[in-house]
């Protein structure tokens, strides 16, 4: 069975399967993308605050 590879949205870099953005909807996606971030608590993180994240989940670094 073959892995299904995961992309990452263009706007707001949520990396997802599946055809449509699930955090802001958008169709615009990258199959490459550099780095992972998992924010668990994005009002506690300072990681979260510093690069613009707020919300939970889990987020490519840098998208091409």
């Amino acid at each position: 069975m073959a892995k299904v590879k995961d992309k990452a949205c263009k706007i707001c870099k949520t990396i997802y399967e599946g055809d449509k953005c699930p955090n802001c909807g958008s169709k615009e996606f990258t199959d490459s993308y550099k780095g992972k971030i998992f924010v668990l608590n994005s009002e506690k993180s300072e990681i979260a605050k510093n690069i613009g994240l707020n919300s939970n989940g889990e987020f490519a670094i840098k998208t091409r």
